[in-house]
């Protein structure tokens, strides 16, 4: 899993890129720190290139956007794939995220 977290229009756009797993959980919640700490900013989770994701992988999303809703920030996945998309569909995600 490689991470890359950029400033783009005044969002912050963290990029996906491999897979999201148990394995990989650990090291990607320390990359998306940042995210949580912000205020002010939309976040974007760019999946464009992320090709799975667990439930450890929905566990750092649903962090990123606990952290961000009480300060008003929004949450924007975009670039899913259709087999991502199937998964937040089964677990209800799609009704929790806004996406790009």
């Amino acid at each position: 899993m490689n991470t890359v977290l950029k400033e783009e229009n005044n969002d912050l756009v963290m990029y996906f890129e491999g897979r999201l797993d148990t394995a990989s959980a650990p090291e990607t919640e320390k990359a998306v720190a940042p995210l949580k700490e912000s205020s002010g900013r939309d976040i974007i989770l760019d999946c464009s290139k992320l090709d799975y994701i667990s439930s450890a992988g929905l566990r750092i999303f649903l962090s990123i956007l606990k952290s961000a809703k009480p300060k008003g920030d929004h949450v924007y996945i975009r670039g899913i794939s259709d087999s991502i998309r199937a998964v937040f569909a089964m677990t209800g995600f799609v009704n929790l995220f806004e996406f790009k």
